[in-house]
């Protein structure tokens, strides 16, 4: 696409979510229709609507014109609730008459089987060859609440209420039901939008449109599957240093296996995902409902960009704060002990045998707790404060308390309440007009306090790492053997034991005499990629009689090419981790760590992220395995070198980002030692099937 077509299809995106007119293309008379709903859903717009069916000469009301050309001037945005078998002519006619961009409500596409896909790589064709954008198909269409525009034919779409959340979702679906949940907390939306079958505008280019418009202060986005991992990666990095992003992704059991590598099996596309979605800045959660009350939660208020932000807790009642606390620690959040001056003024306003410290339990709220709470929120410690009381309003009126105190500190005050709907919804409402987030469960607002901490967390890590080189001009020549792979590493930086290739029995017996006894023997060929499966792998052998029995043994598996072996030091005991950088179809070069050797796939304990990264990173990703504490002398042993495993995966990020090539290099298993690490192992895999 040019650089002038690419500009005017920016331009019709805008022309599409921000319309100053719109077409039904299939309007009708029939309330059974969706060219009948999506008519009726436009009644509030205050643009123009126009009625395309050449049947007819007025519809609810409106003059019907037979064609999208007969209206005579460009449409913005234009429905088309016709079959799919006519929405590619329709499209057509669309692009050719200068509209913006277009919604197809219809399903029939690439969900429906061969005519369906023919249909939509049609209407692929027709948005790549011009500036006319197509939202779907197959979506319920989008809600622009500023606008009062209601793009969507589905029963109650138009009564959401206007908001500061944005809702970006590739399921229709969840779209609505992320934005009906909103509502039902108090808040709405901005912009709603369902991608559908995102045949041209997808969730980058939405988060894109979206980071520029005031009306949005948060962005709810949910995602399956991803097509263009790797540049919503990057949009989303642009995107969250400005707004805060929720994310729900789905997919938890779909395990997507990359070429042969231990790695690919580890990784599995639903955990990719998130984390990308993590290292991209968004806030990942776990349901619609999260997704709702997360989102709300960071668009009233963000922290700051910090690495360990701290939380104080204050409530009326112990037992709520005990469940907020257990939350928060569950979730590494810190909660620190409030300084010495803090608790001293505290204990000026409180009785002796309350908790003072952090949590504050101020037991049933005297006309105090406001006293309190202001000062908690400026004890340097203290990044941002969540209150939970039960609604009480002869003790504690908390429209009145929690402002005032908040008017203090320019820092978050998150407030939580129970009670009969009907009696804490004055309350309610008076506090998020003075932007307090409002919780209606001690785990809602626990869960409100993770999400400003993870955000400000996720942004204080934004810096991008520089590759250690230049990308290599060299290719990497299939294939590879494991002697091959390992020479690659050494040139790397990446140890490895002592080993000599042979190709006869004869230089096996001379290899065995040159290194240090005892020695391991492996099959050497690239065509095996996990030797210990086909019983290519002998250890602890000392002599030549051992040997000779080690190499029948390799002699008997069978191979097409050449049959060589690896006579190899055999390494002290140590910790075993695997190591991995593999090629993602979508996100491109991603590495991961994880407990290592032959079980690493069953334990499960791993930590991915895109390639390139900095040692600082590779060090979070160390910190997040379940294993993390192996590292620290668990149980008397010794302190293991975090730094030599950091330095490796750091490594080989860096050579797949600098050779295109490759799919996946993979050291399974890295033996961790007090000093340093050795690769026991190694596969380089150039293309899919090719070792």
């Amino acid at each position: 696409m040019s650089p002038e077509l690419a500009e005017s299809a920016r331009a019709n995106l805008k022309r599409l979510f921000a319309p100053a007119s719109v077409a039904v293309v299939g309007a009708s008379a029939s309330p059974e229709k969706a060219g009948y709903q999506a008519l009726l859903a436009l009644e509030g717009f205050s643009g123009e609507v126009l009625a395309i069916n050449p049947k007819a000469d007025e519809i609810l009301g409106r003059k019907a014109f037979p064609s999208l050309s007969a209206v005579g001037r460009p449409v913005d945005l234009v429905v088309f609730a016709v079959p799919a078998a006519a929405c590619v002519a329709a499209v057509r006619e669309a692009s050719a008459s200068a509209c913006g961009g277009g919604l197809i409500v219809s399903g029939g596409f690439a969900e429906a089987g061969a005519l369906g896909k023919s249909l939509q790589a049609e209407l692929a064709a027709l948005s790549a060859g011009s500036a006319f954008r197509i939202l779907g198909p197959n979506t319920a269409g989008f809600v622009n609440k500023q606008l009062s525009l209601t793009a969507s034919f589905v029963a109650g779409a138009d009564r959401i209420p206007q908001g500061s959340v944005a809702v970006v979702a590739q399921s229709a679906g969840v779209n609505l039901t992320v934005s009906f949940l909103l509502a039902g907390i108090g808040h709405g939306v901005s912009l709603a939008v369902g991608l559908g079958n995102s045949v041209d505008i997808d969730a980058a280019e939405v988060l894109e449109f979206l980071v520029d418009q005031p009306g949005t202060k948060a962005i709810a986005l949910h995602l399956e599957g991803v097509a263009h991992g790797r540049r919503l990666y990057e949009t989303l990095r642009r995107v969250t240093a400005v707004k805060p992003v929720v994310a729900l992704t789905v997919g938890r059991e779909n395990v997507e296996e990359f070429a042969q590598s231990h790695t690919g099996n580890l990784i599995g596309s639903y955990a990719l995902r998130r984390s990308a979605l993590r290292q991209a800045g968004a806030v990942v959660v776990e349901s619609t409902q999260e997704l709702a009350d997360t989102a709300a939660a960071l668009s009233l208020t963000r922290l700051p960009a910090k690495k360990n932000p701290g939380i104080a807790i204050v409530t009326a009642q112990a037992g709520p704060g005990l469940l907020m606390l257990d939350a928060l620690k569950s979730e590494r959040v810190s909660v620190p002990t409030l300084a010495t001056s803090t608790q001293a003024r505290i204990a000026e306003l409180l009785p002796p045998m309350t908790h003072q410290k952090n949590p504050v339990d101020t037991g049933r709220p005297s006309p105090a707790f406001g006293e309190v709470l202001a000062a908690v929120v400026v004890d340097e410690q203290v990044d941002a404060v969540i209150v939970y009381a039960l609604h009480e309003p002869a003790a504690l009126r908390p429209e009145d308390v929690l402002p005032r105190a908040a008017a203090r500190s320019s820092k978050p005050i998150l407030f939580g309440t129970t009670g009969l709907s009907e009696e804490i919804e004055s309350s309610v409402a008076a506090l998020r007009k003075h932007g307090i987030h409002v919780a209606s469960s001690p785990e809602q607002l626990a869960r409100a306090a993770v999400a400003l901490v993870r955000d400000a967390e996720l942004r204080s890590r934004r810096e991008l790492p520089v590759l250690a080189s230049v990308p290599s001009s060299a290719t990497v020549a299939a294939p590879y053997d494991e002697s091959m792979a390992k020479e690659l590493l050494r040139t790397l930086g990446v140890r490895t034991p002592r080993g000599i290739a042979c190709d006869s029995h004869a230089a096996a017996r001379a290899a065995l005499q040159q290194l240090t006894k005892p020695v391991v023997a492996k099959i050497l060929s690239a065509e095996i990629a996990h030797k210990t499966e086909v019983g290519g792998v002998h250890p602890s052998i000392d002599d030549e009689a051992a040997l000779e029995q080690a190499l029948a043994k390799l002699d008997a598996i069978p191979l097409e090419g050449e049959r060589r072996y690896l006579i190899e030091e055999m390494a002290t005991a140590g910790l075993d981790v695997i190591v991995g950088a593999v090629r993602d179809p979508s996100f491109g070069p991603t590495v991961t760590v994880g407990l290592g050797g032959t079980l690493a796939e069953v334990l499960e304990d791993s930590a991915t992220r895109l390639a390139p990264i900095g040692l600082a990173e590779a060090e979070e990703m160390l910190a997040e395995l379940r294993a993390a504490r192996l590292f620290d002398g668990y149980r008397g042993s010794p302190r293991l070198d975090r730094q030599a495993v950091a330095e490796t995966i750091v490594r080989l990020g860096d050579f797949l980002c600098q050779h295109p090539e490759i799919v996946a290099l993979e050291v399974n298993p890295l033996r961790v030692y007090p000093r340093g690490a050795l690769a026991l192992d190694a596969l380089l895999i150039r293309e899919a099937g090719t070792i």
